[in-house]
């Protein structure tokens, strides 16, 4: 893909190391892209990565995370959004549990990674850890990764209530991440029912994207401490960069007792579907239009040969008159060669969809120079909540 200086979505983003003291080992990277030259198909990668480990070892981890998925997508084609996404987040497992067995300094590392990929208007999201994306529509919210943690598989089972998940002792046990000596399995679940089957969340990979939807990446040091209201009420309310601003204040008003990184996509009023046809499509459009005016053409020279020789017997002969001033013709009004024919252009309308952000993207990865991260007990040495007693 071709890396371009503005995103067709409103992007807004921000980093908290929170109000512990704790050294912030989250990162997060926003990319946007066009396809190609000749597929001129917008695109736009955000990825948030929540490291762990000691010595400083989980924002190495996280920072991987972010760099490898970010490069594997911006060297793709963007032919298969989830293959893609796929390969780039197991590359980015393989390369991290290198890196921790290299030395004894980055022993233990890893991360969660969430990302979300908009391909023109449609939808690609995958995830490994309890790093979360919403769906703002409809003046709704919905979570639409499914958590890789103890509690989320003690609710599935039935065990505990998602009441009584709040304040359990195995809250932040999570059963995936990248840095796994396990090989790490990607979640494509998109889920946007709470009583779809596995494979229909999946499915619904490609989503459209609506007018004025809204997609909130985030890492647990938000949602750990701000509810799922709090958050829609909010975005419903304030713009995006103030929205991003309150919701991390939030965050530490109710105790910041982690690092919190946000990335909110905002989609314009107007939609994603008005850009202008790939290259490709828009040649055979413009051929089919040469083709059919020289046919219409022809067709109208058939017909006035027709009438011509049916017809002449009864014209008189004709006075051949010559003008030679254009200007007598068009009133004073020059006439313009074919030269001088300004051809419009079909031009994307994204400079003007995505004017009024307020911090404009560049097309190069951007990681937050401030490191970021979760503490977070790893599941090597727990038991899956099946196997617990409560």
């Amino acid at each position: 893909m071709i890396p371009i200086d503005r995103a067709h979505l409103y992007v807004s983003a921000g980093t908290h190391q929170g109000k512990k003291g704790k050294n912030n080992e989250d990162r997060f990277g926003v990319s946007a892209f066009q396809v190609s030259e000749d597929v001129q198909t917008p695109s736009l990668l955000a990825v948030v990565a929540d490291g762990v480990g000691g010595h400083r070892a989980g924002e190495v981890a996280a920072e991987m995370a972010v760099e490898i998925v970010s490069h594997e997508v911006a060297e793709s084609e963007a032919k298969d959004p989830k293959g893609i996404l796929n390969d780039a987040i197991r590359q980015a497992n393989d390369a991290i549990t290198t890196r921790a067995q290299s030395s004894t300094d980055f022993l233990g590392m890893g991360t969660t990674c969430v990302c979300a990929w908009i391909v023109g208007d449609r939808l690609f999201t995958a995830s490994v850890g309890d790093s979360r994306i919403y769906l703002i529509r409809d003046g709704e919210i919905r979570q639409v990764t499914v958590d890789h943690t103890w509690i989320q598989e003690a609710i599935d089972a039935g065990i505990i209530t998602p009441e009584q998940a709040r304040g359990h002792p195995n809250a932040h046990v999570i059963r995936r991440h990248l840095g796994s000596q396990r090989s790490v399995v990607p979640d494509f679940r998109l889920r946007l029912s709470p009583t779809e089957s596995d494979a229909e969340s999946e499915s619904n990979q490609g989503l459209p994207l609506l007018p004025k939807d809204q997609l909130l990446l985030c890492s647990d040091g938000l949602t750990d401490l701000v509810s799922d209201d709090e958050i829609l009420n909010l975005l419903l309310e304030q713009p995006g960069e103030d929205a991003v601003d309150e919701l991390l204040a939030l965050a530490n008003e109710h105790g910041g007792h982690d690092n919190i990184t946000i990335v909110l996509m905002r989609v314009p009023e107007k939609g994603l579907g008005h850009y202008v046809l790939d290259k490709p499509r828009r040649s055979l459009m413009i051929w089919g239009l040469v083709a059919g005016a020289v046919l219409l053409s022809v067709i109208v020279l058939i017909i006035g040969s027709y009438y011509w020789s049916h017809s002449r017997d009864n014209i008189s002969s004709p006075t051949l008159s010559i003008v030679t001033n254009a200007t007598a013709v068009q009133g004073n009004q020059p006439v313009l060669s074919p030269t001088d024919i300004v051809q419009p252009e079909l031009t994307s309308t994204l400079d003007t969809a995505i004017g009024e952000v307020s911090t404009p993207l560049t097309p190069t990865l951007e990681i937050t120079s401030t490191p970021q991260a979760t503490y977070t007990t790893w599941p090597t040495s727990t038991q899956a909540p099946t196997e617990i007693n409560q």
